[in-house]
């Protein structure tokens, strides 16, 4: 006998409510002005809540990015799992799944820098931080997958996986690449891809 799932209860919905709210207020925020021109004190007015409020789902506003971003990052994952999915070349592939990340990342240049510094330098314990490192071993488990799918053996498939993770964070995050354009950075990677991958 299976057992119904239980109702949310108002406080969860209304948790949940601030939740979205907040991160609404964030996002919107964050890519009219950029991250270092908002303080918290705005997206609390903007989301309709205590500045105190605020501080219990997200400590900083970093950690307020990371939850705006990871959301971003999720889907565009997402969509590139999906493009490269019946893609053959195992390049193409890779690039396929790499794309929609550095899309996504590009959508307001400071704040998506801001965020891959986040990822690498932030505190691992902190919950959005753990999402977001999450995200970025989904990333590296998707280019091994389709590395494998090519024949490359599993151990190696991970190894370049996570090598080709680490050159696509340079290259949206390094200062002198910050006024490059989407296709710009997409080449550059793919040709240090390319070159790792032998091709």
């Amino acid at each position: 006998m299976s057992v119904a799932p239980q109702p949310i209860g108002r406080r969860e919905r209304n948790k949940q409510h601030k939740l979205e709210r907040i991160v609404a207020a964030a996002g919107e925020l964050f890519a009219e002005r950029g991250v270092d021109d908002v303080t918290t004190q705005q997206i609390a007015d903007k989301a309709d809540i205590g500045t105190g409020t605020l501080f219990l789902y997200a400590k900083s506003k970093a950690e307020l990015l990371l939850l705006v971003q990871n959301s971003t990052y999720a889907h565009a994952l997402a969509v590139g799992r999906a493009a490269a999915a019946d893609v053959t070349d195992p390049l193409d592939a890779v690039m396929a799944i790499l794309r929609p990340v550095v899309e996504c990342n590009r959508i307001q240049i400071d704040n998506g820098r801001t965020y891959l510094r986040e990822i690498v330098f932030g505190d691992p314990e902190e919950p959005n931080h753990r999402d977001a490192l999450a995200l970025t071993n989904e990333t590296e488990s998707a280019i091994a997958e389709v590395l494998e799918r090519s024949g490359i053996a599993s151990d190696d498939a991970a190894a370049l996986a996570r090598i080709a993770s680490a050159i696509s964070y340079l290259s949206m995050a390094a200062t002198v690449y910050a006024s490059r354009p989407v296709d710009e950075i997409v080449d550059d990677i793919r040709g240090q891809v390319g070159v790792l991958l032998g091709r």
